[in-house]
Order: structure tokens, then sequence, then C-alpha cells
């Protein structure tokens, strides 16, 4: 049986969702089947270790997304690959417009987040017109369909849902060697943040929310960096903030997320966020924001965690004190997780898909 070449398309391997979700299958598609390589734009990122080294990397040593397209599709002239896979929105778009060019190959758009409420530059939801040229659209939840169908006029066909895997053989290693951090100071409750420091997260939210718990003994550690770092770091300061401490980006959140009393997710809309399946898998907690992108589909209320709408700050501030005075069972909340989205699931439905194509 021929190998079914399969190339995926990312800016690069730092760590966010879309690339650890490309990381995982194509560390784990079956080689008698597969022959994964991965497409980088700049050859960058925390995920590259991570990578299984019989992983081809193509490095087009490029910094601008708006400057990849043409190399890009050069790179598939030349390497004429079964299946194409591009896991990044915008790259999504600018390609959508030339796969005719390649009748020959297959190719899959991953959909990476509400598409209506996170691209709003014209002259990129231009593109979205020829968003049916790809032959699937992957999206991880019923908001993200939904959003292309209503609002991108895509047809149902045409799209494909599946959740994103959680990896807990690689989770489980990280928890082994997680140790408590230093700065979870004993008589307080530890509350933990992760995602990229950018207004789509919500983070200035949830600094207005923890100010009205400065007389509380809790803190709030947020993990992660972006161009927002020194807005919020500034909010901070002005709201005098001494309950909040950013640790910037951590090469082991795990250990922030083992050792939480309570995991937050403040985002303004998702996709459908890795890092809620993830504080799940290490048994923790969470509360999120009551917004689009899958969030009613991760959380099981009272199992797993619950829904809070954090434009009300007092509301929500009132709702962290009241799930911080329970207790939740870790391996119940594991299991929730476990039982959904472990990698063996959902692995089982890409490889189905690839064949199907």
């Amino acid at each position: 049986m021929k190998k079914i070449s399969i190339i995926f398309i990312l800016p690069d391997l730092e760590t966010g969702g879309a690339e650890r979700i490309a990381t995982t299958i194509a560390n784990h598609l079956p080689r008698e089947k597969f022959e994964p390589k991965i497409l980088l734009l700049r050859k960058e990122g925390g995920y590259l270790e991570l990578l299984k080294e019989d992983v081809e990397i193509i490095d087009l040593k490029i910094q601008r997304i708006r400057n990849s397209l043409i190399p890009i599709l050069k790179e598939i002239k030349i390497r004429k690959p079964d299946i194409v896979f591009s896991g990044f929105g915008e790259i999504n778009a600018y390609l959508s417009l030339f796969i005719k060019l390649f009748p020959k190959t297959k190719f899959i758009a991953r959909e990476t987040n509400v598409v209506s409420q996170h691209v709003t530059r014209k002259e990129i939801r231009f593109f979205y017109k020829f968003y049916s040229n790809f032959h699937k659209i992957i999206c991880q939840s019923d908001d993200m369909q939904n959003d292309l169908i209503e609002n991108f006029k895509i047809k149902k066909e045409k799209i494909i849902k599946i959740n994103n895997p959680v990896d807990f053989d690689f989770i489980n290693e990280k928890l082994e060697i997680s140790e408590k951090p230093e700065s979870f100071k004993e008589g307080f409750k530890n509350v933990v943040s992760i995602g990229n420091l950018s207004s789509r997260k919500g983070f200035d939210n949830l600094l207005k929310v923890f100010n009205h718990l400065k007389n509380e003994k809790i803190l709030l550690h947020i993990l992660g960096d972006g161009r927002d770092k020194e807005l919020l770091h500034q909010m901070k300061t002005d709201l005098g903030l001494e309950n909040v401490l950013f640790h910037g980006q951590q090469k082991n959140p795990y250990q922030f997320l083992k050792f939480a009393d309570l995991f937050i997710l403040s985002s303004r809309y998702e996709g459908f966020p890795n890092v809620l399946l993830e504080a799940g898998a290490c048994g923790t907690y969470s509360l999120a924001n009551n917004c689009k992108g899958g969030i009613t589909e991760i959380i099981q209320p009272k199992i797993n965690g619950e829904i809070s709408d954090i434009e009300n700050p007092e509301k929500f501030a009132d709702k962290i004190v009241s799930i911080l005075a329970e207790t939740h069972d870790s391996e119940e909340i594991k299991n929730s997780i476990k039982s959904r989205f472990s990698k063996e699931l959902i692995l089982e439905r890409y490889e189905k898909l690839l064949l199907d194509l």
C-alpha cells in the first residue's frame, strides 16, 4: 500500500493550541499508512522538541504570513502531497483561492476560531468567499460550525466536527516531575489562568474580577506572553492588585495546573480551548466565561467545572469564592475529559478522515 503523504502547514511551533494539535497528529499517525511532514514559515517554538525525528520539517524561513503564500504554493507544486492540512486561519484563507491549481491534492482546513468574531480585517474576510474550495473544513465545536454555515455560507457537508485531542500520556509524564511552584503561598488559594496576553483572552476582565477579591486570601497566577503585556502590567499597578502574579510563558505549565485550586478561562471567544481540556486532564476544576467556542461542550457543570459571565465582575468574583470553598474529585474531573477527548478517540477520527479523502 502506498503511503499517504501529508503536509501540515503552520506559521511555527510555538506553544499554542493549533501547534499542539498538529504536533500530536503528526506524531501519532501510523507510519505504515502515512508519511507526515510539517511546513513552517519559520522553524521556531517549544513544540519542536516534542516532534518525532521521522517527521520532516520544511522551513520556509519567512517571518510574515502575508509573504508566505507563493513559497507555500511552490512547495506544494514540488512535493505533490496527497493531502495538505492547513492549521492556521489566515493561511487557510489565503490558500483557499489557489486550491484548484492542484487537482490531485486534497486540501483540509482546520479552523481555529469562531471566524466572524476573530477575523475583522476586510482583506482577510474576502478570502472566505473561496473557503468552500477546501475538500473538508474541520471545526472543533458546534459554535464554529454554525458560524461558518450561517455567516460564510459554507455547506454543511463540507464541514466535519472533530474535537481537540488530549494527550494524557504526555501530560502525566509532565505531572510526575512537577513540584509545587514557589509562588504558591501556603494559607492562600491559588488560581491559575493561561493564555496569550491579548484582548481575545480577556485578562483585562479577569483583573477587574480580582479587584473585588483584594480582601480574600486568593492569588491569581497568569501564565503567558503577548502584545498586551505592558497594558496588563500597568492595569495591575493602577488597580493595586498585589493578589495577581504574572509568570510569563512557562515550559511546564502543568506544574501550575497540578497544584492549582481552580483554573479560570476568561476568554471573550474561543475555538475549542485546549487549556480548558488540559486543566481537566490535570484534575483541576475550572470556571469559564460564558463565551462562544465549545465551552458548554467541555464543561460538565458540578463535575469538571462551571460557567459564569465575566462581564459581571462582582458576580464572577463571588463564584470564585464559592467554588474555592468546595471540594472537587480530581479523578472524576480527569475521567470527564478522558472519556470524551482522549487522543486515542480523537486521532481515530482524524485517521478515518484522512483515509476517506
